[in-house]
């Protein structure tokens, strides 16, 4: 705000209720515009870590809300339906891990679900360590899962790809590239910005402390689908309580409409 300035020839004259009156706005101006209520204001960034210290589930939200529809049995998440919100929270964003969930007496791992008779993945969980982060460049992805069906599509008025090769737990996280049991059919916004921020989020807090973060990723099918509906992603740090996260993403893109059963597509 700029300062007032008062001309030394005409210097204004206030009578007392007139000067408490001035007084008392200030201070409420003051007040709003202190450092205690700076967070009444939430702002929404999808290219970067939160400056807050731990991770909103509505961060890479278009419109900032959160909201809580399930709790973290697979069925109830399989049940949803997409509602304008790709991303949701779950059990009020906390996860659920245990106290054994969260030991590190093993240090840094990682371990994925044998594909099922469908040959779709299953959860994957890991103790995420700077230990296990990849030191090599990622070669080229081939693996075709479940349900891929590619196609080209128009994305914010650009040309792209309709599905993305998602790793369950990603590559920057533990090195794992063309592993089958941890590659899922994705759609663009699931992969990017869906998955991605938060994996940023979690390998930029990791790189910076040298801490661990217990990391769960469940596909979510529903019935004898090829394609899943959402991911589950449940994260919590061990050793302080920066990275706390349970969020539920919907495998959707905009302006598609993705036959599950079979990964095939049709424009809305």
């Amino acid at each position: 705000m700029a300062k007032r300035r008062y001309s030394r020839k005409r210097q204004q004259k206030y009578s007392l209720p007139s000067l408490i009156v001035v007084i008392l706005i200030g201070l409420v101006g003051w007040y709003l515009k202190g450092p205690n209520n700076q967070d009444q204001t939430t702002t929404t960034n999808t290219s970067s870590a939160l400056t807050s210290s731990k991770v909103a589930a509505e961060a890479p939200t278009a419109d900032g809300q959160t909201k809580t529809e399930a709790n973290s049995a697979p069925s109830e998440l399989a049940g949803l339906t997409y509602d304008q919100q790709q991303i949701i929270a779950v059990n009020d964003n906390q996860p659920t891990f245990s106290k054994s969930d969260l030991s590190l007496a093993n240090g840094s791992w990682e371990r994925y679900s044998d594909l099922d008779t469908l040959n779709r993945v299953g959860v994957a969980n890991a103790m995420l360590g700077r230990d296990i982060m990849p030191t090599t460049e990622r070669e080229r992805l081939y693996i075709k899962p479940t349900g891929w069906h590619q196609r080209t599509i128009i994305n914010n008025g650009h040309q792209d790809s309709l599905y993305n090769r998602c790793h369950l737990i990603g590559f920057q996280l533990t090195g794992q590239n063309n592993n089958a049991k941890n590659l899922m059919t994705g759609t663009r916004s699931l992969n990017d910005p869906g998955m991605t921020y938060y994996e940023n989020t979690v390998a930029q807090y990791i790189r910076k402390t040298s801490h661990h973060v217990r990391y769960q990723i469940r596909p979510v099918f529903r019935g004898n689908d090829l394609v899943a509906r959402g991911i589950q992603m449940m994260a919590q740090s061990v050793e302080d309580d920066k990275i706390s996260f349970n969020v539920y993403i919907f495998n959707v893109q905009a302006n598609y409409v993705i036959n599950y059963a079979t990964g095939t597509s049709s424009n809305a």
